[in-house]
């Protein structure tokens, strides 16, 4: 997929756009970001809209009087819309980008939600659009080994590949017995050969035709690799070229695991789960990355499972009922897996009490959020969920505490803010506590009155009195 221009947006699209580069100019800096948020919702390929809303954004923090604050804070924001970004990530990274997009239109500087755009618009296809977020991400931290990797790949895939090759050339330097680096910038060197054609080496007489037709079919099949949207054709090429090198490497794991991948993209997810237990096997086995990996395989399953439902059978609810239980269950005990291996991960205590929440085990759920409460990166939302429990367990007076105590600690107004006033207001509803509620809803009301029914609310409170 491609990003689009100007000229080949609708008429109507085109209006909006304009209107907001006219409020960009005239410094109007909420009206351009609500314009360019409505064009970019409408056309996610759209780059200038897409770089213009991000120069709104951090114009727009740098005026703001907490933009220091947010900036320290900026890895510890955890929205509900990112949590959710990041759920629908591998399923649909359209709908991850926008929600991503939310996240970074509350506080720019939100690393968490830039890694979800950048990987959302990269799935999609978009990597001057992921550009957008790993040019701020690499920014922060140029020694993360796997974000240097992911921002060269990046490059590449956006014509930028003797870029990509500085990024990683930099970083080996640091670490120059790296060889996953040295495989990475090898890679880009051959994608950059092929792009060029090879003939300056030829000149130069470092090079022969040999080398350059050798370099250029390594540069085509990784090109291949490469690609979001492969061709079955490709796909299948390069399964086969995978097979015959692993009968010549059994021990090469990254390459066990590129095939795995292939696989789970032609969903077969059988052999696909085979070669990642192949790797798991090995001392190599104990990678975090690797779980994670078998994890999305079995979950990609279990999408494509519901999909090939005939929606026309009699028992297609029975059937979607049943496999979704079963995808329920399997996250909850790989997470709760994942709890025992590593106890003092608070982030995975609260995935693991967000997935108890969801299946109904509330006091379950409650001591997962109680202990991921410490995170700080997470307390916030962390309590969010308590008083969630608390109130479907008509414990209103203890979901209101915990609401009060999370809105304390939460400086920034932002979409979690809405959220947590929002609880709050109908928490002191079922207490029966209206003109309390109402405090809370106007406190929405006054900067956002399309907020739910909060203008119902208020407005129908004022009509009363």
């Amino acid at each position: 997929m491609t990003e689009k221009g100007l000229n080949e947006l609708p008429r109507e699209v085109r209006d909006l756009y304009e209107r907001a580069v006219d409020a960009f100019r005239r410094d109007n800096l909420d009206y351009a970001q609500i314009l360019l948020t409505q064009v970019v919702n409408r056309e996610p390929a759209f780059f200038d809209a897409r770089k213009l809303l991000r120069q709104a954004q951090q114009r727009k923090a740098t005026r703001s009087s907490a933009g220091f604050l947010k900036r320290v804070l900026s890895s510890a924001a955890v929205s509900p819309e990112l949590a959710r970004a990041r759920l629908v990530l591998r399923t649909n990274p359209v709908e991850a980008m926008q929600l991503a997009e939310e996240a970074l239109n509350a506080n720019p500087n939100n690393f968490a939600a830039h890694r979800v755009f950048a990987e959302a618009a990269m799935a999609a296809g978009y990597p001057r659009l992921a550009l957008l977020s790993y040019d701020v991400l690499f920014a922060h931290d140029p020694r993360d080994r796997e974000l240097a990797i992911q921002y060269a790949r990046a490059l590449a895939d956006a014509g930028e590949i003797s870029k990509g090759e500085q990024v990683l050339t930099a970083l080996l330097r640091l670490c120059p017995n790296d060889p996953d680096l040295a495989q990475e910038l090898k890679n880009l060197s051959a994608r950059r050969t092929l792009a060029e054609g090879g003939y300056g080496a030829l000149e130069s007489g470092t090079s022969s035709f040999r080398d350059i037709l050798r370099d250029a079919e390594l540069a085509k099949v990784l090109e291949q690799e490469q690609r979001i949207q492969k061709t079955e054709d490709a796909t299948d090429r390069l399964i086969r070229d995978y097979e015959v090198r692993i009968q010549k490497e059994p021990q090469n794991l990254r390459l066990l695991r590129s095939l795995a991948e292939l696989y789970a993209q032609k969903k077969d997810f059988d052999r696909a789960l085979a070669c990642y237990e192949r790797v798991k096997a090995t001392e190599a086995g104990q990678d975090p990355s690797l779980d994670r990996a078998i994890a999305e395989t079995i979950l990609r399953r279990f999408d494509h499972q519901l999909a090939q439902l005939d929606p026309a059978a009699p028992d297609h609810a029975e059937r979607v009922r049943e496999i979704e239980a079963a995808k329920q269950a399997f996250q909850l005990e790989e997470c709760r897996k994942r709890v025992e291996k590593y106890p003092t991960d608070l982030t995975i205590r609260f995935e693991y009490g967000q997935l108890l929440f969801e299946a109904g085990r509330l006091t379950e759920a409650i001591a997962e959020f109680q202990k991921a409460q410490n995170n700080p990166h997470k307390r916030i939302a962390a309590l969010a969920y308590l008083a969630r429990c608390f109130a479907q367990r008509k414990m209103y007076d203890l979901a209101a505490r915990t609401l009060q105590t999370a809105l304390k600690e939460k400086t920034i107004f932002d979409e979690e803010k809405k959220e947590l006033l929002y609880h709050l207001g109908s928490v002191l509803e079922a207490l029966g506590k209206r003109d309390e509620a109402i405090e809370a809803f106007k406190q929405i009301y006054e900067v956002d009155i399309s907020y739910r029914d909060v203008a119902a609310k208020v407005e129908a409170y004022y009509a009363s009195q």
